[in-house]
Order: structure tokens, then C-alpha cells, then sequence
């Protein structure tokens, strides 16, 4: 009966927190969908499965796990920074025409993405004196 009744709490507090993924604020209905993984991921590797995943795997996965690509989230421009650091410190080859397309595949699947379980930082914030007694 409590987990009931936190998972309604949880339900109605973040659809009033959440609208654009919940529907319109206050309206009442839950979109199950909104949190429903339908990505494709491989089941070795458990990496997300696209066009250019193959060559991802191929170049990646034979030196590391792949769960140091899962763990991370990078820019393009980041990606491609990791790539030269281990080109230069850890003899990774040249990717040559493949460079293109891992960082395709990485900048697609594995880039920064707005959390949502965190509130946008404070701006302008007006500090006040807490009175001691």
C-alpha cells in the first residue's frame, strides 16, 4: 500500500514538475511513455545500436569496455580531444576515414544531455543574514 501510494505522490508531483513530458501541467493523464527505454542496444556490449555502432565496437571495444563509453557523455569536440589523448598516450591507431564516423556515432548517442533530475541553476541569487539567537 505505501509503494502505492509513493508512486502516485512520485506520479503527481513530477507531472506538475514535468508537463512537456507528461502532457499539459495539471491535466491529469501520465505519459508511460515518456521514461519507456525503446532504444535498440546491443545485447554484448550493451551499447546503442545504430548505422555506425559496427565500427564503434570494431575500434573501441578491442582495447577497452565498453562501459567506459556508456559512463560518459562528451561533446563532439570532447570525443574527439579523448581520441587524440589516446592516440598520444596509449598508441591508439589512426582512424583514418573511420574518425568521421565513430564520432558520428558518439556525438549521436553518447553527447551531454539536459538531466531531469536536477533544476536549472540559481541566477541572481539575493543572500540573507540567518538571525543567531
Amino acid at each position: 500500500m505505501k509503494i502505492m501510494l509513493l508512486a502516485a505522490l512520485t506520479a503527481v508531483i513530477l507531472s506538475n514538475a514535468l508537463p512537456e513530458m507528461y502532457g499539459s501541467k495539471n491535466d491529469g493523464r501520465i505519459n508511460a511513455t515518456a521514461f519507456a527505454d525503446t532504444t535498440k542496444k546491443d545485447p554484448e556490449t550493451g551499447m546503442i545500436v545504430d548505422g555506425n555502432f559496427n565500427m564503434v565496437k570494431a575500434q573501441c571495444t578491442s582495447c577497452h569496455s565498453s562501459k567506459l563509453i556508456i559512463a560518459n557523455r562528451f561533446t563532439r569536440d570532447g570525443w574527439k580531444q579523448k581520441i587524440r589523448w589516446m592516440q598520444a598516450n596509449h598508441n591508439l591507431w589512426d582512424l583514418g576515414e573511420t574518425e568521421k564516423q565513430v564520432l558520428d556515432y558518439l556525438e549521436k548517442n553518447y553527447s551531454p544531455t539536459a538531466g531531469i533530475a536536477r533544476r536549472a541553476p540559481l541566477k541572481d541569487i539575493k543572500w540573507y543574514k540567518l538571525d543567531q539567537k
